[in-house]
């Protein structure tokens, strides 16, 4: 492993040598970074986490600069643990290498294989899904996803579990049904009902609303966080109208704010176009 003071800006090694070197050095047992020799796998997950979703924050602000910079953080991510991993001789980062690469050939046998491409992008969904169910092999069919998902994103990969072995509505009918039953249900619990009831009872209309969403082939993860851009976006133009008289929000009352809700509501309409 080279010293620390080996690994410079001009270092002529290709990019991904030189970042497992520094890695290494990072965790150089008598080297390294204090902070870093502390961490575990359980400690860096919370930060890898947080690194995916600052991907996905720079894709939706369409920042691509900034894209650059987190898609090498959350490389990071993936170098720390396959560092630590070798540390503690459970794998390298090269066997992390062969093992997506041997997945990715296996899974697309109509690229890399002599099965054919005439096929939509849905039916090879469901065969790469299928390639997964048989990876799995006798597992139960909720099996393996993943607890730290988003809570809606969870929900909607175990529903698509679900319905890929027929325990499924077969139209957003039934869903819309069950929509009104579950939003009556938590009504009856906000009157009568203890406060664990009442948050079962959100927990159920909730995951109902992310089944609609899935029937309707929208992905409620991506719903939401535009619904918060957008009262983000609304709420920044009542505080700019009020600061115009020198005020905030809790100089104001609810119904001056609801009025500049919905002024900002307006101004969020697209203009109409001429045809």
């Amino acid at each position: 492993m080279p010293h620390p003071s080996d690994i410079s800006p001009a270092d002529a090694r290709s990019g991904i040598d030189r970042l497992l070197a520094i890695m290494a050095a990072l965790r150089d047992p008598v080297t390294g970074c204090p902070w870093d020799l502390e961490q575990t796998f359980a400690s860096i997950a919370p930060h890898t986490l947080e690194e995916a979703h600052e991907v996905a924050d720079a894709i939706d602000r369409a920042d691509w600069p900034g894209l650059k910079g987190e898609l090498g953080d959350l490389l990071f991510q993936a170098v720390y643990h396959s560092q630590m991993a070798a540390e503690a001789a459970h794998f390298t980062f090269a066997d992390v290498v062969t093992t997506i690469c041997d997945k990715m050939i296996a899974r697309h046998p109509h690229v890399f294989g002599t099965a054919s491409r005439d096929k939509t992008a849905d039916q090879q969904t469901r065969d790469w899904e299928a390639a997964k169910a048989a990876e799995r092999g006798d597992a139960r069919t909720l099996d393996g996803v993943a607890q730290s998902l988003p809570a809606l994103t969870r929900a909607l990969k175990l529903q698509n579990r679900a319905a890929r072995v027929g325990f499924d509505w077969p139209s957003t009918k039934q869903v819309l049904d069950k929509l009104v039953e579950e939003a009556r249900e938590v009504v009856e619990a906000r009157d009568s009902l203890s406060h664990d009831h009442l948050t079962e009872e959100i927990g159920d209309l909730l995951f109902v609303m992310a089944n609609l969403a899935r029937h309707l082939k929208v992905d409620p993860e991506a719903a939401l966080r535009g619904a918060n851009a957008k009262f983000t976006r609304r709420f920044a133009r009542i505080e700019d109208w009020l600061a115009e008289s020198g005020r905030k929000p809790a100089d104001s009352d609810l119904e001056e704010m609801d009025s500049l809700w919905n002024r900002a509501k307006a101004e969020d309409k697209p203009s109409p176009t001429r045809t």
